[in-house]
């Protein structure tokens, strides 16, 4: 049975770090922003909402992405000086 890896040492930006916080700042601050953005727009149908959601969604998840990623590279470039 090979042996557990508990860490890992990353050359440059670790992507699993980035993608663990872009899914977790995905749904602390997706789900409040689509819920409130939500009350301001007509959704008469659930095919609406669904719609509305994955849009909104997808933007939030966007832009939570992007944010990880420079913040890791910032984080990685301040390390190596």
């Amino acid at each position: 049975m090979p042996q557990r890896v508990d860490r890992t040492d990353p050359e440059g930006v670790d992507f699993g770090w980035v993608m663990q916080v872009t899914f977790v700042a995905t749904i602390v601050v997706g789900a409040p922003l689509v819920a409130a953005l939500s009350t301001t727009t007509p959704l008469p149908t659930w095919d609406a909402r669904a719609v509305f959601a994955v849009r909104v969604g997808a933007l939030v998840w966007f832009v939570t992405a992007l944010l990880a990623y420079v913040y890791a590279r910032h984080a990685t470039d301040a390390d190596a000086d």
